[in-house]
């Protein structure tokens, strides 16, 4: 098994993430995150946030326009990534298959 060190990154790749965390905080106060480069463009960086919200579109509402103020003006390779709680997805799978009159999973 492999293990994924967080990057080395400069303080201004660190403030912008720490910046971009605080934005996504004042919305949704128990969100969580990781650090990791791009698997598609090893030069960028991910912001992964983990976020109980039905709508991972709405995380990316409260950062879109200073992500894309980093990207252009700073030059800073960085995106943000939301994602659900696995709970919050099983509970998803879960009441798809009830709308759908399937049997749950053993």
């Amino acid at each position: 098994m492999k293990t994924q060190r967080a990057p080395k990154l400069s303080p201004r790749m660190q403030a912008a993430i720490e910046e971009l965390k605080a934005l996504v905080r004042a919305h949704y106060p128990d969100a969580t995150f990781r650090v990791a480069r791009s698997p598609e463009e090893p030069g960028s960086i991910e912001l992964i946030a983990t976020v109980d919200a039905a709508d991972t579109d709405a995380v990316l509402d409260v950062v879109i326009d200073r992500v894309l103020q980093f990207q252009l003006e700073d030059r800073l390779p960085i995106h943000v990534i939301p994602v659900r709680p696995r709970e919050r997805v099983l509970a998803m799978l879960r009441e798809a298959q009830a709308e759908r009159g399937e049997a749950p999973p053993p």
